[in-house]
């Protein structure tokens, strides 16, 4: 299911993503989800596709996502 706002989010994501990075996570998770259609590991896909997107601007150091 796409996500309207970053609130919509997973709560594990709502809490260990920064802002900007829940925007980039929300973005590529809604994308992904729309160009997966009909695959039966839609969702599955598209939160993988969404974490590889912030993995790309951030890095997480400890506990804490910080922007490469």
């Amino acid at each position: 299911m796409p996500y309207e706002t970053n609130s919509d989010l997973p709560p594990s994501v709502q809490h260990a993503l920064p802002r900007h990075a829940q925007d980039i996570y929300r973005e590529e998770f809604n994308h992904a989800f729309k160009a997966h259609a009909g695959d039966p590991r839609q969702e599955e896909a598209a939160h993988r596709i969404a974490w590889a997107a912030v993995k790309r601007s951030y890095v997480k150091i400890g506990d804490t996502w910080t922007s490469r």
